[in-house]
Parts: C-alpha cells; structure tokens; sequence
C-alpha cells in the first residue's frame, strides 16, 4: 500500500480557498469589508513569500467563526462551496486523486487551511481524511482560536505523523509515500516522503524541483 498526500490550495485548487473563504465573507458582509480585506491580502502576499506568521494569520482568519452558531456557518459555507469551490474543481485533480483512490492507497488531504474550510472541500474530492490547522471549539462554539500544531511547514509533517499513529502507522508502513504540493512552505513535507512531486509550483519551488530531480506537474496546464 502506498500513502498519497495532497496540499489543496494551487495543487488541487487553481485558487486558495483560505484566501478565497475571506473574500466571500467580504461579500456577504459579514466582516469589515475594507479593513478585513487588506488584511487578507497582506497575510496572502506573506504566505507567497514564505514569512507568514501562521498563529498571527489564524487569530485572523479563525475571527469571524466566533458569535456565530454552526447553523449558520453551515450556511455561509454552503454558499461558498457552490458558488466559489465547486466551479474550480476540475477533472485533472479528480482524476488525480481517484488514481490514488482506485489503487487502494492511503490518501489524505494537508492544508493549513482550517478545517471548517476544508472539510467540505475534502470530501467533495472523496477524500475521507483530512489533516488541516483545526479550530478550537468549546460547547460546539469555535473560540477563535487553534487547537494544537497548526498544519503549517513543520507542523505539517508533525500533525501528519500523529495522524498515522493513532492508526498503528508509520512512514515505513508504505512501500511509496507521496506528497503533491505547489509551495515551498511545504519543503518540511516534501523532503519527509519518498516522493515529492511538485504540482503547479510557485518558482521557488520549481526551482528547488529542478535542483533536486523532482517530478514536477502542471496540473492545470
């Protein structure tokens, strides 16, 4: 059995769905339209250039979750799956995935995005497991804060660690593990499985991929 891993946003998205996530809210007005989206695009522009302050960012993006009951979170999130993610969701990256799917690997998507975010987009891909930054909750309320290692550079490959050993699993439980990305943020990751494939990389990436002989994918080509 092999062990894929997919990074979501610019791998089997062509957009970030966290940064996407707080443009919708904009529209829906359900944040400080202007403040809230200069703030968004300062933490985006970090995030491409590998400074991003990832508990500074979760304070941010994990805000407008709080006040709000999980019905109507549910709700916003609805509208933000079809009117944002599905039309994104394109036949390359299904078939990526299913590829996986179908050859009985285990797969699971790893994000820094928050988990209310990217649950939905999870299973939309059929993908049961889902390693992401997770939102504090107490008495089904989120906090707005994060519980735990955010799923950010080395957390990455910490959470992921502990996702396989609550199920009696290891990196050397796989003949091949895998892991698609577009970033260098995920270097921690790419250098932790026996297969690092570059898909749609930024040109830091590219660059280390080309360096070092790694696949490279342009998915949405």
């Amino acid at each position: 059995m092999n062990l894929a891993l997919f990074d979501l946003d610019h791998t089997l998205l062509p957009i970030d769905s966290d940064y996407e996530w707080g443009q919708y809210l904009v529209r829906l007005g359900k944040v400080d339209g202007t403040q809230y989206q200069l703030k968004n695009e300062a933490f985006f522009e970090q995030y491409n250039q590998g400074t991003l302050d990832i508990h500074e960012y979760l304070n941010f993006a994990l805000g407008p979750l709080t006040g709000n009951t999980r019905t109507v979170l549910d709700e916003w999130h609805t509208g933000f799956m079809r009117d944002v993610i599905t039309p994104h969701i394109s036949a390359q990256a299904r078939a990526l995935v299913n590829q996986h799917l179908h050859a009985g690997d285990l797969c699971a998507l790893v994000t820094a995005t928050n988990a209310f975010v990217t649950r939905p987009i999870a299973t939309a891909f059929g993908l049961e497991h889902l390693i992401a930054s997770e939102p504090e909750e107490i008495e089904g309320r989120f906090t707005g804060r994060v519980a735990g290692v955010p799923s950010f550079k080395a957390g990455k490959v910490i959470r992921t660690e502990a996702w396989l050993a609550q199920q009696g699993l290891n990196w050397n439980s796989f003949e091949q593990s895998i892991f698609y990305s577009d970033s260098a943020n995920d270097l921690p990751l790419l250098e932790k499985v026996s297969t690092p494939i570059a898909v749609n990389p930024g040109n830091a990436l590219r660059q280390i991929a080309l360096e070092r002989g790694w696949p490279v994918l342009d998915l949405f080509a």
